[in-house]
């Protein structure tokens, strides 16, 4: 089953997406098809959570379609890649507006550290998005040997300390037991 589900809003689709994509710009597959479909994979189930996490509710998801995520801009001068929206003209590169930072960095946390992606999954359990059908995020939380090699820069906790940093503490702050991800 994809890391999406049914009836997942779709007002997060876009911003889903889009930060998914730029994740995987940004540490780009080790080489090949099979890769990068891998790679994505992983990218869209870290995604998929970190934004279910951020958005929990269809009153935050849709505040953030109206007011819109911030776009990549900060994540690119963090990362290393800053200027690489503008190299091409912007509107080879519109659907950047559409990252959001905080899912970014969030995500970013849960590819480098498996402990804190089986957290994150099982503190959606009991969000409105277990009411759909059930997700896997196998790749995410239990990645085999082939998904590590895929995805070795997207997985890459050196690489990913600029990014995951952003908004760790935030994370750790709403996978703490609570009422907010019940709404």
């Amino acid at each position: 089953m994809n890391s999406d589900g049914p009836d997942m809003p779709a007002d997060l689709s876009p911003l889903i997406a889009a930060t998914a994509q730029w994740l995987t710009r940004a540490y780009p597959p080790g080489g090949g098809a099979m890769d990068s479909a891998l790679c994505e994979a992983q990218a869209r189930q870290a995604v998929t959570v970190a934004a279910w996490l951020c958005y929990p509710t269809p009153m935050d998801a849709a505040l953030v379609s109206v007011a819109g995520p911030g776009g990549s801009a900060r994540l690119e001068w963090v990362s290393g890649a800053d200027g690489a929206a503008t190299d091409a003209g912007p509107d080879a590169y519109a659907w950047r507006t559409w990252v959001d930072e905080v899912v970014a960095s969030w995500a970013a946390c849960l590819l480098s550290a498996p402990e804190l992606a089986a957290a994150a999954v099982t503190a959606l359990a009991d969000s409105r998005h277990a009411d759909s059908p059930p997700v896997e995020f196998r790749r995410l939380v239990a990645p085999d040997a082939r998904d590590r090699r895929a995805a070795a820069l997207l997985r890459h906790p050196d690489l990913l300390a600029p990014v995951a940093g952003l908004h760790h503490d935030r994370l750790l702050d709403r996978l703490k037991p609570g009422p907010a991800l019940t709404a």
